[in-house]
């Protein structure tokens, strides 16, 4: 089962965990906060799943505003249209790090819990600010293992979580520690973001196990 399958056979599961999730609401408003996208703005989700982040952009962006969602998985995207769509948002089947959309008419992009499952997120991060250009905002939401004394006794318990949620066989198979790489992977994401972008804000929330950094391509 590729990554693609797998969150289509889960799809609704995950949309569940995805809204309903101990403290998930708070973390995708955050983004939407970070991100503070204008009204009348488009804003451009990479790997937005069943779109449960679009609820958030929605009241910032107003009736002027647009939504679009890109993910690989049809399931995800299935759930997402049939929710979302009428609420204005738009969805693309697509890789996530090679979005088909016209910079041009982007004003903001984002991603939630997805750079960690990159084999090369550094580069998508590149390419998400080359998709906004210039004066156009990006933000990132991730998790990861927390250094924060205390809370690092739930690290086990992370690991675990990690291992559970990891794709099999995906097309970017975890090698080595799960989490190790995760870790790896979500420090690249953000630290190519601080090297792309101006006013960064970075702030991390849920006991340290979450971070979110947002600015605007310079």
């Amino acid at each position: 089962m590729d990554a693609p399958e797998f969150y289509t056979t889960f799809s609704t599961l995950y949309d569940a965990l995805a809204r309903h999730g101990p403290g998930v609401g708070r973390l995708r408003e955050a983004l939407a906060d970070a991100l503070a996208p204008a009204p009348g703005d488009t804003v451009v989700e990479l790997g937005c799943g069943t779109g449960a982040n679009h609820p958030h952009f929605r009241d910032l962006i107003g009736p002027a505003g647009r939504y679009v969602g890109v993910d690989f998985s049809p399931g995800v995207l299935d759930v997402a249209s049939d929710r979302e769509r009428a609420a204005g948002a738009a969805f693309v089947r697509a890789d996530a790090t090679r979005p088909p959309i016209r910079s041009a008419s982007v004003d903001a992009c984002c991603s939630a819990f997805v750079s960690g499952m990159l084999a090369e997120p550094a580069a998508a991060v590149r390419t998400w600010a080359d998709l906004v250009g210039p004066g156009g905002r990006l933000a990132l939401l991730d998790l990861a293992r927390t250094t924060r004394p205390g809370w690092r006794l739930l690290n086990p318990g992370f690991r675990l979580f990690v291992r559970l949620g990891s794709p099999p066989g995906g097309a970017n198979p975890f090698d080595g520690s799960p989490t190790a790489r995760l870790d790896e992977r979500v420090a690249a994401a953000h630290r190519e973001l601080g090297t792309r972008c101006s006013d960064v804000t970075t702030a991390t929330l849920a006991g340290g196990f979450a971070r979110v950094s947002a600015g605007t391509v310079r």
